[in-house]
């Protein structure tokens, strides 16, 4: 079981950029997919998670109307698509499954291995 995010990089604020999460071993019909953030010297927080049946959850004000999850089941790969990046959304991404969405990573059992996100003139 594996899941491996890609997308991430140095970006100016106002850009947009799109991660994904490539999963083997599990069927995104069956699990869901958690995005988290961990900022420089801050806690993990939990983002947007897209639920097996393809309902989203945003858990972050802060990102509401900039940030949005997606999935292709075909190709059993989930998405974050970030716009209009701000400074403050700098911090490694990652994704995680569990059968269900939660604002808990601790719920989670797998998760993939992150992706740096920077913002920044």
């Amino acid at each position: 079981l594996q899941l491996v995010e890609s997308g991430g990089g140095l970006v100016q604020p106002g850009e947009s950029l799109r991660l994904s999460c490539a999963v083997t071993g599990l069927t995104l019909d069956r699990y869901s997919i958690g995005w988290f953030r961990q900022g420089p010297g801050s806690e993990r927080e939990a983002v947007l998670c897209i639920g097996n049946q393809g309902t989203i959850v945003n858990y972050l004000d802060s990102v509401k109307g900039r940030f949005t999850v997606s999935r292709d089941k075909a190709k059993n790969t989930a998405y974050l698509q970030m716009n209009d990046l701000k400074a403050e959304d700098t911090a490694v991404y990652s994704c995680a499954a569990n059968w269900y969405c939660s604002r808990d990573a601790s719920n989670f059992p797998y998760w993939g291995q992150g992706t740096q996100v920077t913002v920044s003139v």
